[in-house]
């Protein structure tokens, strides 16, 4: 990814649509660290602690296995503000 396509994806959430990229007003979100998301925000606005918790596989063509792949983010222990990327499954 060069660095225009890096730029295109930082203050966005991930699966919003493009017209209206950044965050709303009243949601909770949690940044993607690490890995093809980087930088991206995620809503968790209504997710349990047990779902928080058990991380999330995000679809996306930026990771190892292309549009068949998902990057895996797990929260950082003590802050559930950050999702750290933990790798790339199919």
């Amino acid at each position: 990814m060069d660095s225009d396509d890096e730029q295109l994806l930082r203050g966005r959430v991930y699966g919003q649509d493009h017209e209206r990229p950044g965050p709303r007003p009243g949601q909770s979100y949690a940044e993607l660290v690490g890995g093809p998301l980087d930088g991206l925000l995620l809503d968790i606005t209504g997710w349990t602690q047990e779902e928080v918790d058990a991380g999330v596989g995000l679809r996306t063509e930026l990771g190892r296995f292309g549009a068949d792949g998902r990057a895996t983010y797990r929260p950082r222990p003590g802050d559930r503000r950050r999702f750290d990327w933990s790798g790339d499954i199919r």
